[in-house]
């Protein structure tokens, strides 16, 4: 009965409360005052969460984080393991929040507001680089997935959680006709990217890759992609 509730909670957030804020409002408003808080609550979700313990422990050595948003991901970082992380966002907004979570844990953190597809990181310099629900929203995946081998040193490793396109034709249709409009209330997230083929097509070699629809999330946002890739 829960799970209902939520979905129906969610479906009505998404598809009309949302929607009447962002169409209403000016953008900036949106973007700078209720996108933030939505994107934090969103991405910390059990589900979600679940996912990311799943890969950030793996991460070693200097860490780049592409997309680090609210910083749900510092949590799971094993400090025993990570010498340094500098966290890539655009949105100052999320960066505040970000920052106020990385003083509780004993992480060395800097954070730098910038685009992903375009980064002051120098070349073969990081042993990791963390993607978690950020190729999803990056206006030019394709360069950054780009930046991330020239970054990554010989045997660094790339590993991600995203979510992204279904094979089942039924999601994926709902997952094409709705991104029309779904990025623009969703801080440009496409639901409709094919990871596993962004980061082969990349020239990317996947080491591991594996898929699930996550529980308790609509099909057509929850099919989540999850691995890791070298160079």
């Amino acid at each position: 009965m829960k799970k209902y509730i939520y979905l129906l909670i969610s479906n009505i957030s998404l598809f009309i409360v949302l929607p009447l804020i962002r169409f209403t409002k000016p953008k900036s408003f949106y973007e700078k005052k209720i996108l933030p808080y939505v994107l934090n609550f969103t991405c910390n979700s059990r589900p979600i969460d679940y996912q990311r313990k799943k890969v950030i422990p793996e991460a070693s050595g200097r860490v780049l984080e592409i997309g680090i948003g609210p910083g749900s991901n510092l949590k799971h970082y094993d400090s025993q393991k990570v010498t340094s992380i500098l966290g890539i966002d655009p949105s100052e907004e999320l960066n505040q929040i970000a920052q106020k979570r990385a003083e509780k844990y004993n992480l060395n953190v800097e954070f730098l507001i910038e685009s992903a597809s375009s980064l002051s990181v120098e070349s073969n310099s990081v042993d990791t680089v963390v993607s978690t629900y950020a190729l999803c929203s990056i206006p030019d995946p394709h360069k950054t997935l780009q930046e991330i081998k020239r970054v990554l040193k010989d045997g660094g490793v790339f590993i991600f959680s995203e979510h992204g396109l279904s094979p089942n034709k039924r999601v994926s249709f709902i997952q094409n006709s709705t991104d029309f409009f779904y990025p623009k209330i969703a801080g440009g997230c496409h639901t409709n990217r094919n990871i596993e083929q962004l980061i082969s097509d990349n020239g990317f070699n996947l080491l591991e890759i594996n898929n699930i629809y996550l529980p308790g999330t609509q099909k057509f946002l929850g099919y989540n992609y999850w691995g890791k890739a070298t160079v």
